[in-house]
This record gives C-alpha cells, sequence and structure tokens, in this order.
C-alpha cells in the first residue's frame, strides 16, 4: 500500500479514524498474533542499506546482562526472556550499514530493525516491532523531545471505537505511566518540518512483538532497549524512518 506524497501521515490517520488530537496521543499499542501489515514506500534517497549482517569483531554487550530486570523511575522492570527471541533482535554494535551521520537515528521498518550510526563506522543495532502506524510514516524528522514513563493517551476516535478506554481518555488524564502502558519506559517524539508527525519510539510491554508487524502502535522496543536508547539519543537528534 502506498500513498501520495501529498497524504502526510497526520492526514492518513484522519482519514483512518485514529486521530490527531493530541502530541501524546499517537501510536496505541496493542498485543496481537502478529498481522502482517505493508509499509508506505519511502520515495526519498536514503543511502542503500547493506544486509543487517553487517559484521563486527569487537566485544558484543551480554543478553543475559542487558536483558536483566531492573529497577527504574520508581518501577520494576521484569527479565525479558532473551532466548525466545530472534538473536538477531538482540541490542548489539554492527558495522553501520546505513551511511547516515554520526548520532542519526536510522529505522527500517522492513528488516524490523533501529540503528544508532556511531563515530568509526559502527552503529548500536536494536530490534524493534512495527505497526500500522509505524508503517504509515516514513522520511527524515527530528526527536523533538523524550519522556521518561510517559502518560498514554489515546485519541477520542479510538476510544469511540473501544469504550473500554474512556477511563483512559484526553479528557480524564490518560493511563498512568507503568508497564502496562502501551508506551512503555520511555517514548521519543518524532517532528517534522517542526510538525509534529504522530510518529512515537517507544517502550513495550510484550517481548512477543519484537522483529514482527503488528496491528497497531509504532516502532517499539524492549523496555531495556528504549531505556538505553534514550540515554544514548539526545532531544534534536536526526532520525530518518525508510523500508
Amino acid at each position: 500500500m502506498s500513498f501520495p506524497s501529498s497524504l502526510s501521515r497526520r492526514n492518513f490517520l484522519a482519514f483512518a479514524g485514529i486521530g490527531a488530537v493530541s502530541t501524546l496521543a499517537g501510536c496505541a499499542s496493542t498485543v496481537d498474533n502478529g498481522t502482517v501489515v505493508s509499509p508506505v514506500q519511502y520515495t526519498g534517497s536514503p543511502r542503500p542499506f547493506r544486509t543487517w549482517f553487517s559484521s563486527y569483531d569487537g566485544e558484543q554487550p551480554d543478553p543475559a546482562v542487558i536483558y536483566a530486570a531492573l529497577d527504574d523511575g520508581g518501577f520494576h522492570v521484569p527479565p525479558v526472556p532473551y532466548q525466545q527471541i530472534d538473536q538477531r533482535f538482540y541490542r548489539q554494535r554492527v558495522v553501520d550499514p546505513t551511511g547516515e551521520a554520526p548520532g542519526t537515528v536510522v529505522v527500517n521498518t522492513t528488516q524490523r530493525m533501529l540503528y544508532v550510526t556511531e563515530q568509526g563506522g559502527t552503529a548500536m543495532r536494536y530490534g524493534i516491532g512495527v505497526g500500522r502506524e509505524g508503517f504509515a510514516w516514513q522520511g527524515r524528522g527530528v526527536i523533538q523531545w523524550r519522556k521518561k514513563w510517559p502518560r498514554w493517551n489515546p485519541p477520542d476516535e479510538m476510544v469511540a471505537r473501544q469504550p473500554e478506554l474512556v477511563k483512559f481518555s484526553i479528557a480524564n488524564g490518560g493511563m498512568d505511566p507503568g508497564l502496562k502502558n502501551p508506551l512503555g519506559a520511555r517514548a521519543l517524539y518524532i517532528f517534522e518540518d517542526k510538525q509534529d508527525s504522530l510518529y512515537r519510539l517507544h517502550g513495550n510491554p510484550d517481548w512477543r512483538s519484537i522483529g514482527k508487524a503488528v496491528s497497531s502502535g509504532c516502532v517499539r522496543l524492549l523496555n531495556q532497549d528504549v531505556i538505553d536508547l534514550y540515554d544514548r539519543v539526545p532531544e534534536r537528534a536526526p532520525i530518518l524512518v525508510t523500508s
């Protein structure tokens, strides 16, 4: 499925009934059986990716350590059963396949990978899950701001379709931060041309969605990974989203 360049993510959400009500509203996240959705085509000109098998001979993070339980912001984040996740989606350092300047965040929705480019030709890579909203916007932008343990505010249109969410509506103040919050431990908010794209990178309460295209949500990372990403990426960092 593709969209003409004149159809912005904001308009797409409006036509789809998802809504653009609040800058904190975007990207509902639900857990399902991994339904595949089709990406739109980015018509810009990013440099071509090399394969995800980008080799790196240096020391890699120990998954038993980086996916262990941790206490953060008053919440106890449980361990990730990383043995049940494809190893290519573990957080790891790779030879940079993007060609982007150091300090750039690059999301490849087809690969289900997110990269943070580094000096010296390497990048830190994270496995991601992508929902249909995650495919609805591609291009270049900036990370306008970041939030630890954000509130989730489902748009009014979503509440109308799912009345059980009324207690989390914008009028009722949204969902409190916590492990069950769809945005997880961190959220990074993406702007394009100084306007909110409604595109988010955020934590994820369900490790099963990593590496999958699921029915709803933007780009989700394991909570341990989004905490690490938050510490590596400052506000105003450039971001490229591409397939």
